[in-house]
This record gives structure tokens, sequence and C-alpha cells, in this order.
């Protein structure tokens, strides 16, 4: 996990009028969507998100840009009409995730399936800690929450919000689902290692750019990626389980799907393994993974390994 900087800390602590405005904004969206019986909000918030939000804060293009990145031979047509469904998908996911109750009433009904169920109720039944691993896909909130609606407590490591007006709001709806919950860095990497080691389950996010992680290919373009999800694994003894919340084509409901445990070994071969599970769900349905988030950031990385370059080279 990257370590939160007391630097960091305090810019989130601070905030300005800037980020003060764009959560009264977000706060004020959330509040009048929630009014709305739920079969309206979620594509009425899936749609604002697409047309409104996405392209006036420069998402969709971002996702286009990825997109190019990774398909550079896919038309502009195709890339637009993805960038459009990657947007409506998180509008959608944020509304969900915003009414917990909703949330945990609807998943307690939902299809659960994979090969690894019967490994995760044979562990909960003999104490044996589980650590969920999962990208931004479908709503990656959905099978936590349909485990929550059957009985079981999961914990999770999330990375805070670099508006702490947004952040607040956004942490406390995490803990209403089901906590523990803890804030990356040392302190809350080591919250939830205690967690997991003491027979728990928790769950924690791989898919986002961490300068700090092992550079390999993800959707076929090397990307930095953390291995603390396979090595708290290793040191706790846990089942390292993929899950993945895909949603169905009605645009409301999801399956749950489970998938058998990653082998213990190498973390970077377990973190490979991992990442390949995820690329075969985006290469499936890829208007349901985040390309909005900056995944590779093929510049910074050229100068990172230009720089490492000259070092070796050096006197």
């Amino acid at each position: 996990m990257a370590e939160t900087t007391d630097k960091q800390a305090k810019q989130r602590t601070r905030g300005g009028a800037g980020d003060w405005l764009t959560d009264r904004l977000i706060r004020g969206l959330i509040r009048a969507m929630l009014l709305l019986p739920w079969r309206w909000r979620v594509p009425l918030m899936g749609g604002v998100m697409a047309r409104l939000v996405a392209p006036l804060a420069g998402w969709q293009d971002r996702a286009m840009a990825n997109l190019a990145h990774v398909w550079p031979d896919m038309p502009e047509a195709e890339r637009r009409r993805i960038a459009r469904a990657v947007a409506n998908n998180a509008g959608r996911t944020t509304i969900e995730n915003y009414d917990v109750p909703g949330l945990l009433a609807r998943m307690a009904s939902a299809e659960l399936t994979g090969a690894g169920l019967p490994e995760i109720e044979q562990a909960r039944a003999e104490g044996r800690p589980v650590l969920f691993v999962t990208g931004h896909y479908g709503n990656h909130e959905a099978p936590r929450a349909a485990l929550v609606a059957r009985g079981y407590q999961i914990g999770g490591l999330y990375r805070p919000m670099a508006n702490p007006f947004f952040n607040a709001h956004y942490a406390a709806n995490m803990h209403e689902l089901s906590d523990p919950v803890f804030e990356q860095g040392r302190r809350g990497t080591m919250g939830l290692i205690k967690h997991i080691k003491e027979g728990g389950m928790g769950v924690l996010l791989f898919d986002v750019f961490d300068s700090k992680g092992t550079v390999f290919d993800f959707m076929g373009q090397p990307a930095p990626t953390l291995t603390s999800a396979a090595e708290i694994a290793l040191r706790s003894n846990a089942l390292l389980v993929p899950f993945f919340g895909v949603r169905r084509l009605d645009g409301l409901g999801f399956e749950a799907v489970f998938e058998a445990p990653v082998a213990h070994g190498d973390p970077v071969e377990m973190m490979k393994e991992v990442t390949r599970r995820l690329e075969a769900r985006i290469e499936a349905d890829p208007g349901q993974w985040f390309w909005i988030h900056r995944r590779w950031k093929p510049k910074r990385q050229m100068k990172h390994h230009r720089k490492r370059a000259a070092a070796k080279i050096g006197p």
C-alpha cells in the first residue's frame, strides 16, 4: 500500500473553497437522486454522468485516450461508445452504493456464482481468513454487499479522495456497509492485516496506478501494480479470492462472481494471475471497467525508466 504522507493528510484536512463547492454540488445531486424510486434513479444517474459530468470533467476524453493506448486500432466511434458506457456505469454505481440499505436488500437475493464459493464457505466455518481482491469493474461493492446480506463481515482498505469534504461522506458510506474499514496508509494497512490474521475477511482493489508497484502488463501495456494483496494473503495464510460484481444487461441487477482462489506462491505471479482474471472480464465487456482511471501513465513511466537507465550508466 502506498503510505499517506503528512503533507497529503494536511491537504485533505484543509480543503478549499473549490473543494467545498464541488462537494456541495455532488451531495445535492446524490440527495436529489435518492428521492426517486430505485428503478428511475439508477438509469437517470447513469445518464447524467455519461452526458453531463464525464464530458465536462474530461473523463470521457481520458477514457478514450486509455482505450486508444490499449487498442490503437479500435475505431473512434467504438471508443466513444465504450467511454459513454463507462461513465454510465460509474454513475449507476455511485448512486447504488449511496443507498446502502437498498443495495443490501437487492443483493440479498442476487445470484452468487463461481468456483470459489465452496472454499469461502468452508473458510468461514473453520475461521480461516479470506482476502478478496477485485478491480473497478461493474459495481465492485455488489459482491461485498451480497456476502454482508448473508451474515458475513467484510472489512476493507480504501484510498481516500483528494477532496476532504467528499471523502468524509464517502468513507462514512463504506463504514455503513460493513466494518472494519481502514484508510490507506501504514496504520490502515496494519489494521487490515491484524483483522485478516485474526480470521477475518477483507477486500482490496488493486487496479490503480502506484509508482511503488511492480511493473508488468495490464491489458497488454506495462502498468505498475502493488503486490500488497498477495503479500497479506501469504502472511496471514488467507485465501486470495478474486470477485466481481457483473452488471446484468438490464443495467440494474448483478451477478456476484467468486472465482477460484489464487494459489499461494510468488507475490508477483499471484498478482499477475489476479490481473489475468480482471483482463478476461474487461475483454468480455469493456464498458464495465473504469477506463477513467489513469491506470498506465505512459509518459510518467517513460520518464522514470529514463532516470533509472541514466543512473545505471552514470559515473
